[in-house]
């Protein structure tokens, strides 16, 4: 049996004795997104991860809003919910604490969850519940024909701002981590490899896990992200967070700052005891948050991997033990009695 569901997010789920593959986990549904959308290699990324966890599939649940990334639930052959715009965390924080043998996804893009669905996020992420929150960025809105979305940079021409977003962005990662997230992290949608590894530390995290992906649109912002992807510059703007692993690129590092904060110098003009090490289970978010501002102004200098992931009580389970103390003082209760009781009407 694999490790990983021994995990303390996955400790409750069923587990089954039958091998899985990737086949048993893509549904009879033709995948239809545009082609070359990067929600294709999170898809394969995701149904070939899957497998992995050793779960019973009829444990696992998607739940999604709206947008081209919340199609996900229809080419998975596990249980899922197709919801509203926004309402996922909301819909998959019921679930997670009525059934703690679910694990429990949630499938989101920038639009659905940081506009319309901001209020709902922050409270799934400052109550710890135990999901786990796929946030597709792609810094427009896909479905919807190419609007600017919350996470679009200042200045960006769409159909909706055709003299460009006045709008400050949004910084995912810097949300989460100010709405005290237990676990926030970021890869990429064409780097399988470590988008893996994330969900793999995700999914046996207790709690609410934030997991940012950036992700193509190739049709309404293509190569938003190509810095990251070019093999001439990827390896000296892209600082890979790895606990215990000094925070540097191939040519640049992270050092404290002469104000007590962090900044980034050139890797050949500091010794290596200089570098700051990378701490993600340090309770204390401030460096983890630092660490989140660092792609501003965007792609000189991103930070991929976890940024952080401490452990504190998830929701469902302070829930469970106020219930369990209601229980022992009051009895085990009766809804029917509930429901009758105190003041009540009949109408004839």
């Amino acid at each position: 049996m694999s490790e990983l569901v021994n995990g303390r997010g996955l400790s409750l789920v069923p587990k089954t004795d039958a091998k899985q593959t990737l086949k048993d986990f893509k549904s009879d549904q033709e995948v239809r997104w545009c082609p070359g959308c990067g929600d294709y290699a999170i898809l394969a990324a995701v149904q070939s991860f899957l497998p992995e966890l050793g779960l019973r599939r009829e444990n696992i649940v998607f739940v999604s809003g709206i947008g081209c990334s919340s199609r996900f639930p229809y080419y998975l052959n596990t249980y899922g919910f197709h919801s509203i715009h926004g309402r996922a965390p909301a819909i998959a924080t019921g679930l997670a604490a009525s059934r703690p043998d679910l694990s429990v996804w949630v499938i989101t893009g920038d639009g659905d969850a940081l506009s319309i669905g901001g209020n709902h996020l922050i409270h799934a992420l400052r109550r710890n519940v135990n999901l786990n929150i796929l946030l597709f960025n792609n810094r427009i809105y896909g479905l919807t024909k190419g609007q600017y979305s919350p996470t679009s940079e200042v200045g960006k021409i769409t159909k909706s701002t055709p003299m460009g977003s006045l709008d400050k962005p949004f910084n995912p990662m810097s949300l989460a981590i100010g709405a005290e997230a237990s676990f926030v992290a970021r890869t990429i949608d064409s780097d399988r490899k470590h988008l893996q590894s994330v969900l793999r530390e995700a999914a046996a995290h207790r709690g609410t896990s934030l997991v940012e992906i950036y992700q193509n649109c190739n049709i309404f912002n293509d190569d938003a992200f190509q810095p990251l992807k070019d093999p001439e510059v990827r390896d000296d703007i892209t600082i890979r967070l790895e606990h215990g692993q000094p925070i540097a690129s191939a040519s640049k590092a992270v050092v404290r700052g002469a104000r007590g904060g962090i900044e980034v110098v050139p890797r050949a003009s500091v010794g290596e005891e200089q570098i700051l090490v990378h701490d993600a289970h340090d309770p204390d978010p401030s460096v983890a948050f630092a660490l989140s501002r660092l792609d501003e102004p965007a792609f000189e200098h991103v930070p991929i991997g976890i940024f952080r992931s401490v452990d504190r009580p998830s929701y469902e389970s302070l829930m469970s033990d106020q219930l369990d103390a209601a229980a022992q003082r009051q009895g085990a209760g009766d809804l029917g009695e509930l429901l009758m009781g105190g003041d009540t009407w009949r109408i004839n």
